[in-house]
């Protein structure tokens, strides 16, 4: 059961940030496992939702079933840098993951820095690598290794602002925003950054060179863009087609604003990781929303079907969302994904691989890593990387992604039937596409034993089996408190 792994996973729950201070949310918007559930019978897709008519640009096909991994440089191996990451790859490809996401690598401002050692997102230098993490021929040589081993690499790459001694601050001011004052700012509280202003045109052309850079001198495949709904749409609308026209890459937005998918190929599933919150914090289980008296909504699982289907009416059709269960932000200032799943953990983690989208993990996710990185300083605690089943568990996740054509990312082909039951816990749900491919899942998003009791039709057993077990699927009674189950065809 999962609430067994997560009792093997280190360190206490933290109920406090890694500085010691209380959580304040952040300004920016195994082969053995049991589940089962569900509720709400329709069909999702995109004739029925009326999705907008906007052209999607095109996409690289190797996307489309693919895992990604956000790598913290900093904090997440012992060396602390390229060369001490380019040694696991082949642990990282043992894992299946295909897309290696590299938090930023550029040097770091001093100018208004936070902590010792700054935040990634202060650019100093758009066009150098951060002498904490290598040289540029180390990163060269970590995408080489990468490619070599049939994995691509993105960059993280900040385009809405830059730190506060970046050479544009004195070479070009006329880059940056101006207050009433005339003087440069930073968004939100980002008191280490100023504001980028893109109705300069010469912003545009400097950010547009930069971006270029990586791919033509590093060989890199995409960027994921920090707040990119910050940065005005019609940058993206210039520079993605021009990026894309150097080689098919991957370009990933920090937003869930529909418009950016006129131009991005995905971007972040936040309304439902929010949601997952939520139906946590709902059974009792969020200790961050617990410990500081969050007001939280009741959601149940009908809420995400209400969430799917919302959102294929408001984006363009074929729209990629990346689901989660921890990334940096998270992690450092919304607490851990045990902290916030607690014992539902597992069935999260499932939905983040079996809903529409594309899954994401995060430094440590795969070996169960319960521990709130630092991300001003150096943090001494480090992931273990001793596979475990929270290891089997990930790698049996990723191969369901990989080996099921119905899992595909845009879900274009896809149908998805969610069946109706009796609770307003139980989420069931099967996903099915052209080729003949089916993926059924069951989940009971509650902390409370619940009988399994369907209203109308139930999905067929016939021909499937039990992923996680390996034997043929039975339809279950009753699912115990935050099981899951994933049927697969034999």
């Amino acid at each position: 059961m999962w609430t067994d792994l997560q009792a093997q996973a280190r360190g206490a729950i933290r109920r406090e940030a890694p500085n010691g201070k209380k959580l304040k949310f952040k300004d920016m918007r195994i082969r053995k496992f049991a589940a089962g559930v569900l509720f709400g019978s329709m069909m999702l897709t995109a004739g029925m939702a009326e999705a907008a008519s906007i052209a999607k640009p095109a996409a690289p096909d190797w996307i489309e079933n693919a895992v990604i991994y956000e790598a913290n440089l900093r904090q997440g191996t012992q060396e602390r840098n390229l060369k001490g990451l380019q040694r696991r790859l082949p642990r990282l490809k043992d894992l299946g993951v295909d897309i290696v996401w590299l938090m930023p690598i550029h040097p770091i401002s001093e100018v208004n820095r936070k902590g010792t050692l700054g935040s990634y997102y202060a650019v100093q230098d758009y066009k150098a690598v951060n002498p904490e993490f290598g040289t540029m021929e180390d990163l060269k040589e970590f995408v080489r290794t990468a490619h070599s081993l049939g994995m691509k690499v993105i960059l993280d790459e900040v385009c809405n602002h830059t730190g506060c001694d970046n050479a544009w601050v004195s070479e070009h001011p006329e880059y940056y925003a101006k207050d009433k004052d005339g003087k440069m700012y930073g968004p939100f509280d980002w008191t280490d950054t100023y504001k980028l202003d893109y109705s300069n045109p010469g912003t545009v052309e400097a950010m547009s060179d930069a971006l270029k850079f990586w791919i033509t001198e590093a060989d890199i495949d995409g960027y994921r863009c920090d707040v990119a709904s910050e940065v005005p749409a019609a940058f993206w609308e210039k520079i993605i087609p021009e990026l894309q026209a150097i080689k098919p890459v991957f370009m990933l937005a920090e937003s869930a604003v529909p418009e950016m998918l006129n131009s991005f190929n995905a971007d972040y599933a936040w309304p439902m990781k929010d949601l997952f919150n939520d139906i946590a914090a709902t059974q009792g289980v969020n200790r961050y929303a617990l410990d500081h008296k969050q007001n939280r909504a009741m959601r149940r699982a009908i809420d995400i079907v209400d969430l799917i289907s919302e959102q294929q009416r408001n984006y363009p059709s074929g729209s990629i969302h990346m689901n989660m269960v921890t990334n940096h932000d998270l992690n450092s200032w919304e607490g851990t994904e045990f902290e916030r799943y607690g014992a539902g953990l597992g069935c999260f983690a499932v939905l983040s691989y079996t809903l529409p989208g594309m899954p994401m993990m995060y430094t440590g996710q795969e070996v169960g890593f319960n521990h709130a990185f630092e991300f001003f300083e150096t943090d001494n605690v480090q992931p273990d990387y001793e596979p475990n089943q929270i290891t089997a568990f990930y790698e049996m996740l990723n191969s369901l992604k990989h080996e099921h054509s119905a899992l595909n990312a845009s879900g274009q082909m896809d149908t998805m039937t969610v069946w109706n039951t009796t609770s307003p816990d139980l989420l069931v749900f099967t996903r099915s596409d052209a080729q003949g491919d089916k993926v059924t899942v069951f989940v009971n998003l509650s902390s409370e034993e619940t009988n399994v009791t369907f209203t109308d039709q139930a999905p067929d057993a016939t021909d499937m089996i039990n992923y996680f077990t390996g034997g043929p699927a039975q339809m279950p009674n009753h699912l115990g408190a935050w099981e899951f189950q994933v049927w697969v065809k034999d």
